[in-house]
């Protein structure tokens, strides 16, 4: 009974130690959290804990750093989304975000000798990684160090390696990064050219404006 006991205290304070929950390291403007199971919003400051399912929503012109174990990520403006998965082991952590709107970047550092298994969902597609720094909105990924696994809501996937971008087209699916690549670096067809080869020039007024979509 005796070694069941110290065995049951043992295994509490092993699940404790490696128990987790992000933390907003930084943060400007408007940030609120609605932890699971709450019914409203409430504001966040720097050193919030962000626990699981705890959704995180930023407001126009706002940001928020959120630090996960060896994951950092940076929550861009209009942005939604809830941490669905944060566990630790001895060498591994996991963490699943579900971003519902908005844009985010993540970067992934694990320790030598440890594993981090980080993954991004949307509606509409997800990007899977194991040490590397992408940026994400609901149907577009860029990555910026080491590489990606992005895939469609239908199973379709690419591997996006390092200064690749890929996306989700339009009827489904996942756009090849080398196809948007080489879209890239094609040459612009002037504006006005005819079938005789003439250019016509157009001018277009600096007016500020600034266009946002959003998948609320």
């Amino acid at each position: 009974m005796k070694k069941m006991m110290i065995g049951f205290l043992f295994a509490v304070i092993t699940v404790s130690v490696y128990a987790q929950s992000g933390v907003i390291r930084e943060m400007t403007g408007e940030v609120e959290l609605k932890p699971a199971g709450a019914a409203n919003f409430t504001p966040a400051r720097v050193g919030s804990q962000v626990a699981r399912d705890t959704i995180v929503s930023t407001g126009f012109r706002s940001t928020a750093i959120i630090t996960v174990g060896s994951s950092e990520i940076v929550v861009r403006p209009l942005t939604r989304l809830s941490l669905a998965e944060i566990s630790s082991s001895a060498d591994t952590e996991n963490l699943n975000v579900n971003l519902q709107a908005g844009r985010v970047r993540v970067e992934v550092n694990p320790p030598a000798g440890t594993r981090a298994n980080t993954t991004v969902q949307s509606p509409s597609a997800t990007a899977s990684v194991r040490g590397t720094s992408f940026d994400m909105d609901t149907q577009n990924v860029n990555v910026t160090s080491g590489s990606v696994n992005w895939q469609d809501s239908n199973g379709f996937s690419a591997a996006v390696a390092v200064g690749f971008s890929s996306s989700i087209g339009s009827a489904g699916g996942v756009v090849d990064p080398v196809e948007i690549a080489a879209a890239e670096l094609a040459p612009v067809t002037p504006v006005g050219s005819g079938d005789a080869g003439e250019t016509a020039r157009a001018s277009t007024p600096n007016t500020g404006d600034i266009e946002i979509t959003l998948d609320w």
